[in-house]
């Protein structure tokens, strides 16, 4: 498959922020914001976006760790999660979501967007996304496993567009209670599709990690894509 993406800019208040867009093949489709994981805009990330391009959505993943200016984490060294965590930790959470929402409005802005716009994001993209949902105008959300959701449940309320939840039982990161507050929290509020993979741990989705579990993966995305289809479509 072609990953191959087209780097572009998102002004913000403090300069422009870099983002990778994808297009899909007809070139104009409704649009998916993607939102990265810790380890940044990956390799994997961009295969996902490539993937989304391929099902007909254009793409777009901001750089979220720009302002930190380092250079990209090397994902096959051992400590790559822990460098991954802080990195993430250095992050100011207000700055970050005013930079996810002003992707989300140079995404919509796009002449190449001719359909709904929401936001899907992996662990901390998924719990990223999940706020942007609440603060912006999104008309869907899918998010992986979304690792600071079960600390933004007070947003649940605002969160009131379609949504789909994807959690492994395994989790070394969100355990079955903290999964089960989120379920119930996100539930009330919405229509929202909440799914469970047995087995399956954290980053079960990502193929360059060692939490990868192919059958859950394979799943989730199918579910993702006949998601999408149905409301980001329309």
């Amino acid at each position: 498959m072609d990953t191959s993406s087209t780097t572009v800019t998102v002004p913000t208040a403090d300069g422009d922020m870099p983002a990778r867009l994808w297009l899909p093949e007809s070139g104009s489709g409704p649009g998916v914001l993607l939102l990265q994981e810790i380890f940044g805009v990956s390799a994997y990330i961009q295969r996902r976006g490539a993937d989304l391009a391929a099902a007909g959505y254009v793409v777009l993943a901001p750089e979220l760790y720009w302002r930190l200016d380092e250079p990209p984490l090397d994902e096959t060294a051992p400590d790559v999660v822990d460098a991954a965590m802080a990195r993430a930790g250095r992050l100011d959470p207000d700055t970050t979501v005013a930079d996810a929402v002003a992707a989300l409005g140079a995404l919509r802005a796009r002449s190449e967007v001719t359909g709904p716009v929401g936001a899907l994001g992996f662990c901390f993209g998924g719990g990223l996304a999940f706020n942007v949902a609440a603060v912006a105008p999104v008309d869907f959300l899918v998010s992986y496993y979304g690792s600071g959701l079960p600390g933004l449940l007070d947003l649940a309320p605002q969160v009131t567009v379609p949504s789909l939840h994807h959690f492994g039982t395994a989790d070394d990161y969100i355990d079955a209670e903290s999964v089960e507050r989120v379920r119930a929290a996100v539930t009330a509020h919405a229509d929202v599709s909440f799914e469970l993979y047995e087995g399956a741990n954290h980053a079960f989705d990502n193929d360059d990690f060692y939490f990868f579990h192919p059958e859950a993966s394979a799943l989730a995305w199918d579910r993702t894509l006949a998601f999408l289809a149905e409301h980001a479509s329309r």
